[in-house]
């Protein structure tokens, strides 16, 4: 008996990875672009080309500095437009200005964009689940101001649209199972109305969703890399509660507490689609030290 109470606690816990996670294609180009440009010269970013300290830091370690879509000026002859997009008004005020423009926008981003102006051309009212104040959701419904925004039950309910029909897409980084209960929540609201959906929400974001799903199958608890502002590591976090997985969201390894490992067996680990490859690294190998801690000290 003893034995086998020996076995059970001075056993590593298990580091277990998501199938899919981490920073996306279109992030990954946008930065290697933007430190492309910063390496020649020098430029500013408007905004944050991910939302995480990480990118920022070596991007000022370049010279960048970092500014705001709306502003208008900037101390460099170049600005850079980031992954989450912009309005094509704020693209034509800075070129008419005399800035030059460099774009480094996700291609799914784009999508989005031709998504919501094709409705709106078809006589659709525009409506897109998105989060508060988002810079992807400031981009979209930029250069169409009548656009409706919503992103819960509550905005559904709250909503007026006189047309008979009505056009939905979403923010990229949205949750696939979220957005579709919306549309479904807007199909009950209008009865009568026409309502086109189109699904904005981006491959990886679906990727790792799904993993995600796998991942909180097989461990106890999810340790989420990213950005403190990161939208989609938050919902990442959120979704594993949801599942019934104990989740904590990190932006480093220095912020792991080995007390949340206490009679722990498999820990999963995840990271939202702009967290650089270097933070996860930093993470994994911190998990496997405390890993080799925990078991140590049980053994003692």
């Amino acid at each position: 008996m003893s034995g086998m109470m020996r076995d059970k606690t001075d056993r590593k816990f298990e580091v277990i990875e998501a199938d899919h996670y981490g920073m996306c294609f279109g992030v990954k180009a946008a930065i290697a672009k933007a430190l492309q440009i910063a390496d020649r010269s020098p430029v500013t970013v408007l905004g944050e080309l991910a939302h995480n300290g990480t990118v920022k830091q070596s991007m000022s370690k370049l010279g960048a500095v970092h500014g705001n879509i709306t502003d208008l000026t900037a101390s460099t002859k170049h600005v850079i437009i980031t992954a989450h997009g912009a309005a094509d008004k704020d693209r034509k005020r800075w070129a008419e200005r005399g800035y030059r423009v460099l774009d480094t926008t996700c291609p799914l981003v784009h999508k989005a964009h031709d998504a919501l102006r094709n409705l709106i051309v078809a006589g659709y009212t525009p409506v897109v689940i998105r989060k508060a104040g988002h810079v992807e959701v400031r981009g979209l419904t930029g250069d169409f101001p009548d656009t409706k925004v919503i992103l819960t039950l509550d905005d559904v309910a709250a909503l007026n649209i006189d047309s008979n029909k009505i056009g939905i897409i979403s923010q990229t980084t949205q949750q696939l199972t979220h957005v579709v209960g919306i549309v479904k929540a807007l199909e009950i609201r209008f009865p009568k109305a026409d309502i086109k959906f189109t699904d904005t929400v981006c491959r990886p974001t679906k990727d790792r969703q799904v993993a995600l799903l796998k991942l909180c199958v097989k461990v106890e608890i999810v340790i989420v890399v990213g950005g403190s502002n990161s939208n989609n590591t938050a919902q990442l976090a959120e979704k594993c509660r949801k599942l019934g997985c104990i989740a904590y969201h990190v932006q480093s390894a220095e912020e792991i507490q080995q007390s949340w490992f206490t009679g722990v067996h498999k820990v999963g680990l995840t990271a939202g689609t702009s967290t650089p490859d270097s933070d996860i690294a930093g993470v994994k190998k911190h998990l496997l030290e405390l890993s080799r801690i925990n078991a140590e000290s049980n053994r003692s």
